[in-house]
């Protein structure tokens, strides 16, 4: 359900506790006190059958009773008493309510299921059961049981845990740190991870959110929310459960290296999520990103009054990437002019023990204007010659006077004083300079706001296209899985894997499956007279790992030399393993690249976020090494070089000695391929190419695994896939004919469509620009052309459509659905010099069918009252027209689907 009625539960006019107790001790008696002591200035009622006052707040026996309808009931009555609660609260037209009792238990017939489905009667939203609470500073609304209430400020925790949130809150009062909203979710009966995050991404008053995180149940609409959240703004994660384990055992390599933790990682990381390992970097990105902005670029200026200490900060920055700024002469000469002649000459500027106030200052004032460096760390080490609390007062003024003369464009500053005294502590975060207690700290706190500044510009990437000549043979890649599974078999022979990797054109060396030893000779002659050695393996359905049982025999030169590795191999397979089905054995040419690198690429399932790709190096140490990365498809070729990338191999793949780089893209194109493969034939269940040969000529399979079997059906319905991330939908690819026999091609829009989507504008006029957009546009910014074409099809669409004769883009309509998905918003725009021609008809023929095929029950916008061509076409169409009530130049349009 998404944001749908949140803000009557986090920022609500009228609160209802029912529950709250007199007892000492009681969760019912903290939750009122601390609602108490929040001051909440609105309507406050109080429901308990058993006391007609509490505290001297009068309490009524039940919700109907109540003098007002509340828009959040708090409860913490017995959990028996809930569903009651829910339904009286429902029957006054409560918007929600903040479960904070345990104990309704889960599944089928449980209280939590009858509360969760009465609530859903009366269209409530539910926050818990079995939470902590919430903390909303800015409603002075402390419905919790915490045992503090954080300020305002700009931070937005979102927990699974309510003892996270409470060390959270406890924290921030020591350090000064302000939030916008801490919500504990509980047991997430209703309200999740995902309708937080669009709340907060949206919410004005949140600068940055905060998650901890123990499991996701819903991955494609946390995905969703996620990508959307991190793109406005950072999103920080902590995970529990790092080590364990949680992989089933797995028949390929990429399910083994596929363990829980690691898809967790790869779904952060498409997201846009920085994720941190532990509560002490959670509190450091809490204490950046809740007072500063992020810098530029990554050089930092370390100023400090210890050479040690100073070194130790460069070595940690440099460890996370971070570049030391180097000091221009012009910068170095000012330092000499402010400085004892002892000053260390280079940055980290180390400007001596005996330091004052006054050095500090004139050597901060020369490294804030200088253009060399993005931020500066000011580190102090406490003596005996110069009080380092004079040293922070004397900071925090210049601080705040170059925050006041540049605004917007003031770079970062950052503290460290190591041992500092609370009221330094104070005084550094009452100027919002964030500070931290080691060297280490800050300079992680810095790498933080790096790392968001880098994850925003590559969401806005535009990746590069595919090459038109990859047009994969799908219906037959679907044939041969399809002809395996109708066998009853859950393992491709290698025999319809070549033919399958061959429809994805995807290169595998020779292969042959021969029933017998006389034909795996026969076979073998036909690789000889190529001039090839050949391999043999043994052929098993049940032997997935062949070396294990002696089943492979590498450079047989000789019919004689087939004849006995055949006879031998099949000896040893039904010796070790009687129980296995032996079909006989693969012949397959020998591959001798002397140069070329052992690589494995895969697909593996994963119980939470569906088709995950894997990449690393090969060979069958594969797991030993365990040099690997994995992404969350689909995937482009930025994706997959970013993947590629994530590995140690990947320097392998560069030019080396006299080792020829690998031919570029080659192997990011395979990965790819694999993607869209996994995207049209769900019904692949788990694969892998190990290894794959990658040299200057290219690429090579020599061995691949393919499981096949039904999709567990985890997304279905919501496009190709098994895909936590909705895939491109090319089923919505439409050759059409428009009036006057003009054949136009309409598919759904890419990234990669920008430079298209640019040259389109320059064909559309300044008024139809403005009946658009509803205001001039001089400019489209990048940025601006990303939003448009970066699009979460799991929430959004837009087609595009071409001349099919002349290839140009020559229209555009989208639809972008409400927070329930029950309801979409339409634009249109076509280039100005072929309008009246039928396309714009056509365009919202298909937007219409489309949001059918969705299950949206209407389609709305709003259209100038000058768009007067719009308006015939809508009420055409079957639009409901009407004036807006507020915008007197505006009309809204509704369709009834």
């Amino acid at each position: 359900m998404s944001t749908s009625r949140l803000n009557n539960l986090l920022a609500p006019l009228s609160v209802a506790l029912v529950g709250g107790s007199p007892r000492d001790g009681s969760v019912g008696r903290a939750v009122l006190e601390n609602i108490r002591k929040a001051r909440f200035k609105g309507e406050f009622g109080l429901v308990n059958s058993r006391y007609a006052e509490i505290c001297g707040i009068p309490a009524v026996t039940s919700v109907d009773k109540l003098p007002f309808v509340p828009e959040l009931v708090v409860i913490t009555a017995p959990a028996s008493a809930i569903p009651g609660i829910i339904d009286q609260a429902g029957k006054r037209g409560t918007a929600g309510a903040l479960i904070i009792t345990a104990g309704l238990g889960h599944g089928p017939g449980s209280i939590a299921e009858i509360t969760g489905q009465i609530a859903q009667k009366y269209g409530m939203r539910l926050i818990g059961p079995n939470c902590l609470g919430i903390m909303m500073p800015n409603a002075n609304l402390n419905a919790s049981f915490s045992a503090h209430m954080p300020g305002p400020g700009n931070l937005a925790l979102i927990s699974q845990s309510g003892a996270i949130a409470a060390g959270m809150v406890d924290w921030a009062a020591q350090r000064g740190v302000g939030f916008s909203g801490i919500v504990s979710i509980g047991d997430q009966l209703d309200i999740d991870i995902s309708d937080l995050l669009d709340y907060f991404a949206l919410d004005a008053k949140t600068r940055a959110i905060l998650l901890y995180v123990e499991a996701i149940k819903d991955a494609r609409k946390f995905m969703s929310a996620a990508r959307a959240a991190a793109r406005v703004k950072p999103v920080v994660v902590v995970k529990s459960g790092r080590m364990a384990q949680g992989a089933k055992a797995a028949a390929t390599h990429t399910g083994a290296l596929a363990g829980s933790d690691a898809v967790y990682d790869a779904a952060f990381r498409r997201a846009g999520i920085l994720r941190v390992s532990d509560l002490r970097e959670l509190f450091d990105c809490a204490e950046t990103l809740g007072r500063v902005e992020s810098p530029t670029g990554k050089r930092l200026a370390i100023l400090t009054n210890g050479g040690g200490i100073g070194v130790l900060a460069t070595d940690r920055l440099v460890e996370l990437e971070g570049i030391p700024a180097p000091l221009t002469p012009d910068t170095r000469q000012k330092l000499d002019a402010v400085l004892p002649p002892t000053w260390s000459k280079s940055n980290p500027i180390d400007i001596i023990g005996d330091a004052n106030a006054a050095r500090y200052a004139a050597a901060l004032e020369v490294l804030l204007a200088d253009s060399g460096n993005d931020a500066v760390l000011v580190v102090n080490v406490q003596t005996a010659i110069a009080s380092a609390e004079e040293i922070a007062i004397v900071v925090t003024e210049l601080v705040k006077k170059y925050r006041e003369r540049h605004r917007r464009w003031a770079k970062p500053v950052l503290a460290a004083w190591v041992g500092a005294d609370q009221n330094i502590i104070d005084s550094l975060s009452s100027a919002g300079i964030p500070n931290y207690p080691t060297e280490d700290d800050a300079v992680r706190g810095f790498m933080h706001l790096v790392r968001h500044r880098e994850v925003v510009d590559e969401l806005a990437q535009v990746p590069p296209a595919m090459p038109d000549t990859f047009a994969p043979d799908v219906d037959k890649a679907r044939q041969i899985v399809a002809a395996a599974m109708a066998d009853g078999r859950r393992w491709l022979d290698p025999v319809e894997i070549k033919r399958l990797l061959e429809t994805y054109d995807i290169d595998m060396v020779p292969t042959y499956a021969a029933a017998d030893v006389e034909q795996a000779v026969e076979y073998a002659k036909e690789i000889f007279a190529q001039g090839a050695t050949v391999v043999l393996k043994i052929l098993s359905r049940d032997i997935i790992h062949k070396s294990d049982v002696g089943g492979v025999v590498l450079n047989l030169t000789k019919p004689d030399a087939v004849r006995m590795a055949a006879g031998g191999i099949m000896a040893r397979a039904k010796q070790l393993r009687p129980d296995a089905r032996i079909s006989g054995v693969i012949v397959q040419a020998m591959v001798v690249k002397a140069k070329a690198r052992e690589l494995i690429l895969g697909l593996a399932d994963d119980p939470t976020f569906g088709t995950v790709v894997v990449f690393g190096r090969g060979g069958t140490a594969v797991e030993i090494i365990n040099d690997k990365a994995l992404a969350l498809p689909p995937l482009d070729l930025k994706l997959a070089r970013d993947l590629i990338e994530r590995t140690r191999v990947s320097r392998l793949l560069r030019a080396y000695r006299d080792v020829p780089a690998v031919k570029e893209d080659a192997v990011a194109m395979v990965l790819v391929k694999l993607a869209q493969m996994a995207a049209d034939i769900p019904e692949i269940r788990e694969l892998d190419i190990n290894p794959l040969l990658a040299d200057e000529t290219g690429v090579m399979a020599v061995d691949a695994r393919i499981a096949v079997g039904q999709p567990e059906g985890k997304f279905a319905g919501s496009g190709p896939g098994n895909f936590a991330v909705r895939a491109y939908p090319s089923q919505w690819e439409r050759h059409i004919e428009v009036k006057g026999a003009w054949r136009v091609f309409v598919r759904p829009i890419r990234p990669e469509d920008e430079p298209i989507l640019h040259e389109f504008l320059h064909h559309v006029t300044a008024h139809d620009l403005r009946l658009r957009f509803f205001a001039p546009m001089k400019e489209f910014t990048h940025e601006f052309i990303a939003r448009l074409t970066q699009l979460d099809y799991a929430r959004a669409m837009a087609f595009i459509a071409f001349d099919e004769i002349t290839h140009e883009m020559i229209g555009v309509v989208r639809i972008h659905s409400d927070a329930l998905y029950e309801s979409g918003e339409y634009a249109i725009m076509l280039r100005s010099d072929l309008k009246g021609r039928g396309l714009g008809w056509a365009l919202m023929q298909l937007i219409i069918e489309y949001a059918r095929s969705e299950g949206l029950s209407e389609i709305s916008g709003d259209v100038l009252k000058e768009n007067t061509v719009m308006l015939d076409m809508c009420r055409q169409l079957g639009f409901e027209v009407k004036p807006d009530p507020v915008e007197p130049d505006i009309c809204n349009v509704r369709l009834d689907l």
